[in-house]
């Protein structure tokens, strides 16, 4: 299955997990993302409810960019929360395939800031 809409992906996770897939060169995923057998994304239409969701108060985070056509042969669109299609990459991904990486910040009410690039409105 796949969305044609989206151009770029996003992934969450934690700096020393950002640095250790700079010191080996990939990201094999979270825990969970391993025993799910893919690493999850995000779009932009989900990020927010994804920090909202698994990430929240959670300080020292980095916020992955990956083009789709990066990861396009190993990325799969399936449905998740009520039938919104996440995409979820089926290989580890290469730090070259990542694009830009935000630090995430926390606002004063410990909500996520995203880059205002990215923010809705």
């Amino acid at each position: 299955m796949t969305n044609t809409s989206h151009t770029m992906i996003y992934r969450v996770l934690g700096s020393d997990e950002w640095a250790e897939a700079l010191s080996s060169g990939h990201y094999d995923g979270a825990p969970h993302d391993i025993a799910d057998g893919f690493i999850h994304f995000s779009t932009i239409d989900t990020l927010a409810e994804t920090l909202a969701l698994h990430y929240p108060k959670r300080g020292g985070l980095r916020l992955l960019h990956v083009p789709v056509a990066a990861v396009d042969d190993k990325l799969k669109w399936e449905p998740a929360r009520g039938g919104t299609l996440f995409p979820h990459l089926y290989d580890q991904l290469s730090v070259e395939h990542v694009a830009r990486v935000d630090d995430l910040k926390l606002d004063d009410n410990e909500v996520h800031i995203l880059p205002e690039d990215l923010r809705a409105g």
